[in-house]
């Protein structure tokens, strides 16, 4: 099973995003139930290494974080391949993401190293399709900066993830609380 552990946003900051998203020309919105954070990318699982992954979430004090909103800005060299909002790389939510992936690490999912870039994806782009990557830069310098005020993370959840040629399809498997500071 594809699947990933990420952080829900906040409500209040949906709408704002979807006004975002709005104002950007092409590419694939994502939907207003799928916006998220990433904390770890899990690809595919088979489902026994899913639950010792659940096993060893529920029962760690999974660490309490700050979701910072900074700016939105394009993913990708030369072509954008998204549109996302860029957030403070916050110690609470580094400490999450590190917690979230030792307990991969504990269910023997073996996962990439790479820097953390904190930052939910509004819009995607193909690498086929015609875009306006032209007019990017100066449609993201409207869009800023964001207004969304900062949130406390409220929870990680572990989502399975299935590719639909109209984008993928998310559902909340399972979800874990952090624990204030």
């Amino acid at each position: 099973m594809r699947a990933f552990v990420g952080l829900p946003l906040p409500e209040a900051w949906i709408g704002p995003l979807i006004r975002a998203q709005g104002r950007i020309a092409g590419g694939r919105k994502v939907d207003a139930d799928d916006l998220h954070l990433t904390l770890a990318f899990l690809d595919e699982q088979p489902e026994a290494r899913l639950e010792a992954l659940h096993q060893d979430l529920e029962a760690r004090a999974l660490p309490a974080g700050d979701l910072h909103p900074l700016t939105y800005a394009a993913l990708g060299s030369g072509r954008p391949r998204a549109v996302v909002l860029d957030l403070a790389t916050d110690p609470g939510l580094t400490a999450l993401r590190d917690a979230v992936r030792s307990a991969c690490r504990a269910a023997g999912i073996d996962l990439p190293r790479e820097r953390f870039r904190p930052h939910v994806t509004l819009v995607r782009f193909s690498s086929t399709a015609p875009g306006d990557a032209d007019r990017l830069p100066d449609t993201l310098r409207r869009l800023n900066p964001p207004d969304l005020g900062v949130a406390r993370a409220t929870g990680a959840v572990l989502w399975s993830s299935q590719l639909r040629p109209d984008g993928p399809i998310y559902e909340a498997l399972a979800s874990y609380p952090v624990r204030a500071a």
